[in-house]
């Protein structure tokens, strides 16, 4: 059998928090169709373009997928994992670069389509609808509540 022809992919992506007056943590997160078609919760990621960071691009990539602003607050993690994509007959190494971001506070702008649907979940509610193991363990870093400030 002929090995599968390989391609790296980079890309960045956010946890975007909103931190509410009554002490309560929500996190972004938005809705992409699987290939047969069912919803999968997932954080706003995508493509790192030539001559951008990978900052540069997790925040574009949010804007784009949410319509929504961020700040970095700090880097989180990077997750590595290969994946086949059949059409293509190609074999992805694909490494996400994940950043804390809290909200803008400004409305929302318009979006890409890339996305099914954006929606503000709160906390624990976001672990339980994440669809990777991988992510649920991003959201679970930036944890429940935001820092007590002195």
């Amino acid at each position: 059998m002929t090995p599968l022809p390989t391609k790296d992919l980079v890309s960045a992506g956010g946890v975007v928090v909103d931190d509410r007056p009554d002490g309560s943590r929500w996190v972004l997160l938005i809705v992409h169709l699987s290939l047969s078609g069912h919803p999968r919760w997932t954080l706003p990621k995508g493509g790192v373009e030539p001559g951008e960071t990978p900052e540069q691009a997790a925040l574009r990539e949010v804007r784009e997928e949410t319509g929504h602003g961020a700040t970095i607050l700090r880097a989180l993690d990077t997750i590595a994992y290969t994946f086949v994509w059949r059409p293509d007959r190609v074999r992805y190494h694909k490494q996400v670069h994940y950043f804390m971001m809290r909200w803008d506070g400004m409305p929302p702008g318009e979006r890409d389509d890339e996305a099914e649907h954006v929606e503000w979940v709160r906390y624990p509610a976001a672990l339980l609808r994440l669809a990777h193991r991988n992510e649920r363990e991003l959201v679970e870093a930036v944890g429940p509540e935001a820092p007590v400030e002195a």
